[in-house]
């Protein structure tokens, strides 16, 4: 039976519990970082030739090119075709769904002109390459594939590579799948921080990319934060976090899946409940109890929710809001009355998901918002993953010679205050001459 922490927030040091309770330190094992630096520097002088070695040392797969350990669209195309045709269509379907949505975040060039004629504006471009990295073998997601191929794809970016670990030649075929309904344009079967290091440096065969995207294990979040700054990365993840405001008036059972729903990823994942009724809290509590026994990964739910788990009483929804905006949860399910009108106080938050109806899976899966979300109270610099994440902006400037008669004098008036002379004069020299 899952034992899950009960709190009060009128409960003297209510706060300092619940610090405690969101504390995660994402502790860097200096075993993992040494080993990780030691395989970039590898990769990164020897290319091929060390990526080779260190797939068939971790995965244990041999080859004698990195050749063939490209995957050809013929092969992706026919795990497409193998699958289920429920499967296959499941696929389409939330691949398109994501596709519209993210199609209405997709951004364009702008500029003006001023009166003496000088222009400005914004030019936008999509970056040329991108690398996707794919958790293999057992923990293999397709929907990982739909979340960063496709805005990647709308934003315009012309190649996607991704790389996806194999273990023991383990493909998982609903991967490749993905990867043909999202056009993946190359597929290479590597993974760990060699994969990382060949996408971020670039190999004899493996392209270097401008940005790496995609979850990955530890190894990988290591391979990824040290290689910012050669290439962008999206984010370094955190455990995957829940927090649920309800008001009492949904099925308790409801409730408990949806703690469920996060807890099951892993035994650091976090589920939390806030709710003013306290025979509601104690109603799920129990639906908890009755309902743990007949999950797969029960172990896993149990050790998430007794460790990092709670439901917490609030004096009110309004309480409850205030508390939300504190923890910025990655997913957070208003499962309450006019949940539009509680959405709209809401500051920091990954994904809202509002109503009795509205589970936080559809989201991981099919509704189409992207479910690459920020976590451990990121949210409240950060945002979802996005086709703004896959664009750039340049600025335009384009001085007309009455706006270089202007702008010069006081770009050298204030360059001259910063002691830069040169800057000073290159404006002064387009002045014009009495």
């Amino acid at each position: 039976m899952a034992t899950i922490r009960r709190m009060n927030s009128q409960a003297a040091g209510f706060q300092a519990e619940l610090k405690a309770l969101l504390a995660f330190e994402d502790e860097q094992d200096a075993s993992i970082e040494n080993t990780v630096a030691a395989i970039l520097a590898d990769v990164k002088k020897r290319g091929d030739a060390a990526v080779l070695e260190y797939t068939q040392r971790f995965d244990r797969l041999e080859a004698a090119s990195m050749v063939a350990l490209e995957l050809s669209k013929d092969k992706l195309q026919a795990a497409l075709d193998g699958l289920p045709p429920e499967q296959r269509g499941a696929l389409y379907e939330a691949a398109d769904r994501v596709k519209r949505y993210h199609e209405r975040q997709l951004q364009h060039s702008w500029h003006y002109t001023e009166e003496d004629g000088t222009l400005l504006g914004q030019q936008v471009t999509a970056l040329d390459r991108v690398g996707l990295y794919v958790p293999g073998g057992k923990a293999a997601y397709p929907s990982s594939v739909i979340m960063n191929a496709v805005p990647a794809k709308v934003a315009g970016v012309a190649e996607l590579i991704m790389v996806v670990p194999t273990p023991g030649g383990t493909v998982n075929q609903l991967v490749l799948a993905a990867a043909a309904v999202c056009g993946v344009d190359r597929v290479f079967t590597i993974g760990g921080a060699q994969a990382v290091a060949a996408l971020a440096y670039g190999t004899e065969t493996v392209p270097q990319v401008d940005k790496i995207v995609g979850p990955g294990n530890a190894y990988v979040a290591s391979a990824k934060r040290r290689v910012f700054g050669t290439v962008g990365i999206d984010m370094v993840a955190g455990p995957s976090e829940i927090l649920v405001v309800c008001d009492g008036k949904t099925d308790p059972d409801w409730i408990a899946m949806d703690l469920f729903s996060q807890a099951e990823h892993d035994e650091l994942a976090q589920s939390i409940l806030l709710s003013p009724d306290a025979a509601f809290l104690d109603a799920v509590e129990k639906s908890i109890a009755k309902l743990l026994a007949e999950m797969p990964r029960k172990d896993v739910i149990n050790t998430s929710l007794s460790n990092r788990g709670a439901l917490i009483q609030v004096r009110d929804l309004d309480e409850a809001v205030e508390i939300v905006n504190f923890i910025a949860p990655e997913h957070l399910e208003l499962s309450v009355d006019d949940p539009e009108m509680w959405a709209r106080k809401v500051r920091h938050a990954g994904a809202i998901f509002m109503g009795r109806m509205t589970c936080e899976s559809l989201g991981d899966y099919c509704a189409g918002p992207n479910h690459v979300l920020p976590t451990s109270r990121t949210a409240r610099f950060s945002s979802p993953l996005g086709v703004y994440d896959f664009q750039k902006r340049s600025s335009l400037i384009m001085v007309s010679p009455a706006g270089a008669n202007v702008l010069g004098k006081v770009a050298a008036t204030l360059a001259y205050g910063e002691g830069l002379q040169a800057h000073a004069r290159s404006a002064e020299y387009r002045l014009a001459r009495d």
